[in-house]
């Protein structure tokens, strides 16, 4: 039986990749940085991250790969460890990284590291597909601590429009491109059903919870400051981020694609359920 390596798998995306290959009744390893605290499947075989280490690669036949640094510099050796077993490799890209540049012509560092990524798996002769997902619904429980707090989520470019997707439904297409044929050297362009500002997003986490919440907006500077002093926000990404979302400001706002629906035959989930499903997280009590 082939094996399939998740990476990740305790992550927003690897772990459903994981636990749905495992209902499948695949072979599972997966890759943590905390193997004893994963809580995994039962059967899903947890190792550390190192592709060196003894039968880390034996028997796997397919990867699902995602890239949770904040540089290209390891992309060479885990590429190279993969090629010499692995026939197909799932990638999911971020970074907001442009089809079609070189890696040094992409406009931030992080689409720079991950467009170094997928050239690398391009070239390295593995039967390659890249899944190239919009803003995660997960990326909203930055505003959790601020609404279990009062009926206000501060930030900046409250304006800027999103086709925000829920992580199951990449998850649901990773599971297609790794099991099944036709997917090769292609990009899957993933969103979700719906177009929604940020300030859209806020009210829609309220409706959800049953609780109205309203968006106060913030200038550049009162956010870089905000996040700067949040002790759980990565400091090195703050202008990153707010530099990505002045573009996204600038930009027409983003059509949501079919993918989702057209792979799994599902239709993409909207907002509205991922956030009842995370109502506890925004301070809901469970009725």
């Amino acid at each position: 039986m082939s094996t399939y390596l998740v990476f990740g798998a305790t992550g927003n995306v690897g772990r459903r990749v994981a636990e749905r290959l495992a209902r499948h009744g695949a072979a599972v390893r997966a890759t943590s940085r905390t193997p004893d605290s994963a809580k995994l499947p039962p059967g899903v075989e947890v190792i550390t991250p190192d592709l060196a280490a003894p039968g880390a690669l034996d028997g796997v036949d397919a990867a699902f790969l995602m890239w949770p640094f904040h540089s290209a510099r390891p992309a060479g050796p885990i590429v190279a460890a993969l090629q010499r077993t692995v026939r197909r490799i799932v990638f999911m890209t971020g970074g907001d990284a442009r089809p079609g540049l070189a890696p040094d012509e992409q406009p931030t560092p992080p689409a720079r590291w991950h467009a170094t990524v997928e050239r690398l798996i391009e070239l390295s002769g593995m039967e390659w597909t890249v899944l190239s997902p919009s803003t995660f619904m997960a990326n909203t429980l930055w505003w959790s601590e601020q609404i279990r707090a009062g009926d206000t989520v501060g930030g900046a470019f409250g304006s800027v429009a999103m086709t925000p997707i829920h992580e199951d439904d990449i998850a649901a297409v990773a599971v297609h491109a790794l099991t099944e044929p036709g997917h090769a050297g292609r990009r899957h362009t993933l969103t979700g059903p719906e177009t929604l500002t940020q300030a859209e997003q806020v009210r829609v986490i309220g409706e959800a919870i049953g609780r109205p919440l309203r968006w106060q907006e913030l200038t550049p500077a009162d956010e870089r400051a905000r996040l700067l002093a949040d002790p759980d926000f990565p400091a090195g990404f703050v202008e990153d981020l707010l530099a990505g979302y002045a573009a996204m400001a600038a930009a027409p706002p983003p059509v949501p694609t079919r993918t989702v629906h057209d792979i799994t035959g599902a239709p993409a989930t909207p907002l509205s359920v991922w956030a009842a499903e995370h109502a506890a997280d925004f301070g809901a009590v469970p009725r």
